[in-house]
């Protein structure tokens, strides 16, 4: 069912409540309205009467009475002691009313009564010999509450018509722009059109504010957008020239018509690109996973262990350059083996461009433990100093490298994994330095 037709629904379902609940409490108040007014003309009726009596009658006056079944006009009724009728201005079905003995005996001993006998509603009121009753047709007051009820009828369901007509129109208007935004974000779905944009109204009402977040939500589709396309393209980039090396190299191998010596390095080569692809696929996939939403497991994990096992093997592995390592006890909340590709990463960076040295430090400060990683190479002049951390980003200098700018910001989102920060400086070896700033565990 559609929601403009389900608004209207319940608009004219509460309409339709509240005329039901308003004609019930209605229709009760002038029922008891009524009945009181009757009851209080016939008691007047009756006092008048009662007062305009000197004595009992000695026969019947000659006034014709008034038959029930068609008349509504008051009657009044004179009783002797014994409940005989003297006198009476209306009968019925020939014969004059009769009220009941039980009435008469709660009029005697409660100066007047009150009761219904069949269509007619009676009061009875004692008098010195006998009883005076005045009465009327119960279809009084009933006509008067049929001409109301059919009032409240014909009237409620106008009212219920128009709610719903009203509920239907302003249901299509309000959702008019809601219906809007389904429409573009399905145009957009269909054609990619991340760069186009809903109208904003002026107003600060629900679909305004439905629409400038659709419209964020599209910012961010499109950067998203954006980034992966420029990531695939990258990413594919720095595949292929692995691949055409291995292809090459592997036609080589296959040839028979080269030496042993040129053998021997194209197979260097395979081995080499191979290692360095594989380092890629790594590395694209720690980036996949960090895109996923992957959130590392942290247990305390002391740094100083890590750092001074990845040195020695980072030193047996560049033995022909300096490397100077001095740190203190840090222990943080952190993923052991995202640490280490942490601090391999910054080592090959300051390797890869260090001239001759190397040097790594970890100390405490306030509540952080500070590593820092420098070497004596080129550098990273500032302006560029915020976006080798972006993917596949190599400052102009560096592009002669084999490296795929893939590293930093892997380096990047384990820092930002364990609430720290990562900044790129210069250090005072004249070359690039990296910072890093982790929260210490702080003591149970």
């Amino acid at each position: 069912m559609p929601l403009r037709l389900r608004l209207a629904i319940f608009g004219a379902g509460v309409v339709a409540l509240a005329l039901v609940v308003f004609g019930v409490l209605l229709y009760t108040l002038l029922a008891r309205s009524v009945t009181s007014n009757q009851d209080d003309a016939l008691r007047t009726r009756a006092r008048d009467a009662v007062s305009t009596i000197g004595a009992l009658p000695s026969q019947q006056p000659p006034v014709a009475p008034a038959d029930l079944a068609r008349s509504n006009d008051v009657f009044i009724e004179i009783l002797a002691g014994d409940g005989s009728v003297l006198y009476s201005t209306a009968v019925t079905n020939g014969e004059p009313p009769q009220p009941s003995l039980a009435l008469l005996e709660r009029a005697q001993s409660g100066r007047g009564a009150y009761a219904t006998d069949g269509a007619v509603r009676m009061y009875a009121l004692p008098y010195a010999g006998g009883y005076v009753v005045a009465g009327q047709s119960t279809r009084a007051p009933q006509s008067g509450l049929s001409g109301v009820v059919a009032f409240l009828i014909i009237s409620g369901s106008l009212a219920l018509f128009a709610a719903a007509l009203a509920s239907w129109l302003v249901a299509g208007r309000a959702l008019q722009p809601l219906k809007s935004v389904a429409v573009a974000a399905e145009d957009i779905g269909r054609t990619r059109d991340f760069a186009r944009r809903l109208p904003v109204r002026r107003s600060s009402d629900e679909v305004s504010v439905l629409s400038s977040s659709f419209n964020g939500m599209l910012n961010q589709l499109q950067d998203a957008f954006e980034s992966q396309r420029k990531f695939v393209s990258d990413a594919s980039h720095e595949l292929r020239t692995p691949l055409t090396t291995i292809q090459a190299n592997a036609g080589l191998l296959a040839s028979r018509a080269v030496s042993e010596e040129v053998r021997q390095a194209a197979a260097g080569d395979v081995v080499e690109e191979s290692g360095r692809m594989a380092r890629l696929v790594d590395r694209l996939l720690t980036l996949a996973r960090a895109d996923a939403g992957l959130e590392l497991a942290r247990l305390p994990v002391d740094v100083k262990t890590i750092v001074e096992e990845v040195g020695r093997q980072a030193a047996l592995q560049h033995a022909a350059q300096a490397f100077h390592i001095e740190a203190t006890g840090a222990t943080v909340d952190g993923d052991a083996d995202a640490l280490r590709q942490l601090l391999w990463i910054l080592l090959d960076n300051a390797f890869r461009y260090a001239t001759s040295a190397v040097d790594v430090r970890l100390e405490t400060e306030g509540r952080w433990a500070r590593l820092h990683v420098s070497d004596d190479g080129p550098g990273v002049p500032s302006p560029y100093r915020e976006r080798i951390f972006e993917r596949f980003y190599r400052v102009e200098e560096s592009r002669t490298g084999s490296h795929s700018g893939l590293g930093l910001s892997i380096a990047r989102w384990i820092v930002e994994q364990h609430a720290g920060r990562i900044v790129a400086g210069e250090a005072t070896l004249g070359g690039a330095a990296f910072l890093v700033d982790l929260p210490l565990l702080r003591p149970s």
